[in-house]
């Protein structure tokens, strides 16, 4: 059969995967599903530019002397064909080389990065004038088809990354279409899908992605989230007809095997948080999602000469603070030739598992790789606006200690995180005790119950938001000035995203962490592995404090 396709189309690869050992899947099961390009990237390991990715100069045309390599991988190799497209979408063609400049990524502005004159109305109504870093970077890399990973710092602007370019393709925002008339025929369908491990991001996200649209379109994105009425959620879509669906990975994967939720053309796949959705929990559900979102329908592949030629064409976008390699080698499965990409950089994801160390002999002794690649990516994951300080205490003060804190930095947002949710409420009550209006959030309250707690927060009724992990990852709140840590985090990765609460967008904030005599130790291994200073403090007469041997270590 392969005698008979062109010489220019590419061999598949299959690459390895969390999800492979999914009790009830078969491995050609996985396999197609893990299918990708490869592509010949000149300099894979510098950053590419705006130019480079076609906005002032075109793709160079691919050697067709050259032989194409085929990657060995560690898993069982399956060589497939591409197979075009029928149905009026642009088929995904051989990627080509990108050229590589030094200039790095510079637009000051939204109008520099090809979105339509709507949405930039849209952007400059709601106050948003000049993109981040990983704005300017990401978002003409998406416009010109590439699958990506956003690798960026908590707060940095990375939701936004995301949306921009699916609103200047999809909805009432979007710039003029070469594919019209396919889009006319397909107005009925999902276009996007945007999936997040919390009930909180999600609805977030609705909510950015809503402020852009404005009241009269908000009927053009709607959440799937878990904790909801699903058949309110059903009958929603059914009537609203969204272009974009915005959920917790059960309910997306719950309501789609229902038939109720059909994602075969969609053209874009988001995954928020990626490294959570990889988790265990999430398994099942991400299978069935990966395996309907941007997959073609039967009535559409009966022209291809076997099943396994049915592949994604989606763009597919993984998004987190932290890159582990879980995340890179889920990402070459996942996607097609896919990048990443950072504040004013981005580099074939090759580039990362190419140079990433390996020792075939196994870590040395009292040397843990794991451990060192995690602080890795915990360390560019943190703000860099952020103040860092730890204070010493007994257990049964460690809650006033905290209301001594806020008054001392004067703080006026405050997440405080605890590890055990039995804990939280009695927390709060110590607070509100001492005359200081406090809330708990946990996965144990209803939807509604954290909907008006994260409401009273961001309003400003509530000035310490007492919770869990929960809220470690996504919550956006602008003003919150302050995160104080009551129980240590697990590891410098928890650290850094429960750190990313405040300090966003540029923003400066101030970490506390309020440990016990025994616990200075976890606090000095975590100051080694992010390489920040947290020096220890004290909260005296209504003042932060630097302790003096920390003011003479620095001093030495």
């Amino acid at each position: 059969m392969l005698a008979l396709v062109s010489t220019r189309l590419l061999l598949l690869v299959g690459g390895s995967l969390p999800l492979q050992k999914l009790s009830g899947v078969s491995r050609m099961a996985w396999s197609h599903r893990s299918v990708r390009f490869m592509g010949k990237v000149s300099h894979a390991h510098e950053p590419l530019t705006v130019a480079s990715l076609g906005f002032k100069s075109e793709f160079e045309t691919r050697d067709k002397s050259k032989t194409n390599k085929i990657e060995k991988q560690s898993s069982f190799d399956v060589l497939k064909v591409k197979a075009a497209r029928s149905d009026g979408i642009k088929a995904v063609g051989p990627k080509k080389p990108l050229e590589i400049e030094s200039a790095p990524f510079a637009e000051k502005s939204f109008s520099e990065l090809g979105l339509p004159p709507l949405l930039l109305e849209r952007l400059e109504r709601e106050g948003f004038m000049t993109p981040t870093d990983v704005q300017s970077t990401a978002i003409p890399t998406i416009l010109k088809n590439h699958d990506i990973v956003i690798q960026s710092y908590t707060g940095s602007g990375k939701t936004l990354a995301y949306i921009l370019p699916i609103l200047s393709e999809v909805g009432p925002l979007k710039g003029k279409s070469s594919n019209g008339d396919v889009d006319d025929a397909r107005k009925s369908e999902i276009k996007a899908v945007i999936v997040a491990p919390s009930r909180e991001l999600g609805m977030q996200i609705v909510r950015e992605i809503e402020k852009l649209l404005g009241p009269s379109d908000k009927k053009v994105v709607q959440q799937l989230v878990g904790g909801a009425n699903r058949t309110r959620q059903e009958e929603a879509l059914k009537k609203n007809k969204p272009a974009i669906v915005v959920g917790t990975p059960g309910r997306i994967a719950e309501i789609s095997a229902a038939g109720k939720l059909r994602t075969h053309g969609c053209r874009f796949l988001v995954l928020d948080e990626v490294d959570e959705l990889l988790s265990f929990n999430f398994r099942e559900s991400m299978h069935r999602i990966l395996e309907h979102v941007g997959k073609r329908s039967s009535a559409n592949t009966q022209g291809l000469k076997s099943p396994l030629e049915i592949r994604p064409e989606r763009r597919t976008i993984m998004v987190s603070a932290t890159v582990p390699f879980s995340v890179i080698r889920a990402a070459k499965g996942w996607g097609h030739d896919p990048l990443l990409v950072q504040a004013k950089k981005v580099m074939p994801l090759e580039s990362i598992a190419m140079s990433a160390p390996i020792n075939l002999l196994g870590p040395k002794p009292g040397l843990n790789s794991n451990s060192n690649l995690q602080a890795q990516a915990a360390e560019l994951s943190l703000p860099p606006a952020l103040k860092h300080y730890y204070c010493v205490t007994k257990l049964q003060h460690k809650v006033d200690t905290l209301r001594r804190c806020v008054h001392a930095l004067d703080a006026k947002s405050v997440i405080a995180f605890m590890n055990h949710t039995k804990q939280l409420k009695d927390a709060v009550f110590k607070l509100a005790a001492r005359g200081i209006n406090a809330a708990e959030l946990h996965g144990d309250l209803g939807k509604l119950a954290r909907s008006t707690t994260l409401k009273k927060f961001k309003n400003g009724e509530v000035r310490v938001l007492v919770t869990n992990e929960l809220s470690a990852r996504g919550l956006d709140v602008a003003e919150c000035d302050l995160v104080v840590n009551l129980d240590l985090p697990t590891d410098p990765i928890h650290y850094a995203h429960r750190a990313g609460r405040t300090g966003r967008l540029g923003r400066r904030g101030t970490v506390v962490t309020i440990c016990e005599e025994p616990e200075i130790f976890v606090v000095k291994k975590l100051q080694k592995q992010l390489k920040v200073p947290i020096p220890a403090c004290e909260f005296t007469e209504g003042k932060l404090i630097v302790s003096e041997e920390e003011k003479t270590a620095k001093a030495a």
